[in-house]
């Protein structure tokens, strides 16, 4: 199972394996509220930068992203973490929790 989350939220016995998907580590958040920081699996700095949270962008951001994904090696480590844990929630610093790239992530590895 994957499942999303703001990292300033709560740990819960729940959440399974905390994986942080930002290129940029979020204030204030200890190094224990994450299992692991896969900077590389979030959104180029251009793409993020290009974006800056606009819901009016999230559909084109959405769709380069996901271009991005496809050569993206993280994909793989994302992949293998899920097999070897089960269950894994895709942790997020933006404040916006419907237009993300954990969101985007979300369906991609589904897919």
């Amino acid at each position: 199972m994957i499942a999303i989350k703001r990292v300033y939220e709560d740990r819960t016995p729940d959440e399974g394996y905390g994986i942080l998907v930002d290129r940029i580590w979020p204030r204030g958040v200890h190094k224990g509220r994450i299992d692991v920081w896969l900077k590389d699996a979030g959104p180029s700095n251009e793409l993020r930068t290009w974006f800056g949270h606009e819901p009016p962008k999230f559909e084109e951001f959405a769709r380069r992203y996901r271009d991005e994904l496809d050569a993206n090696a993280a994909v793989a480590t994302l992949r293998d973490l899920l097999g070897t844990h089960g269950d894994i929630t895709l942790l997020y610093g933006a404040k916006d929790t419907e237009h993300n790239q954990a969101v985007v992530l979300k369906s991609y590895l589904e897919d």
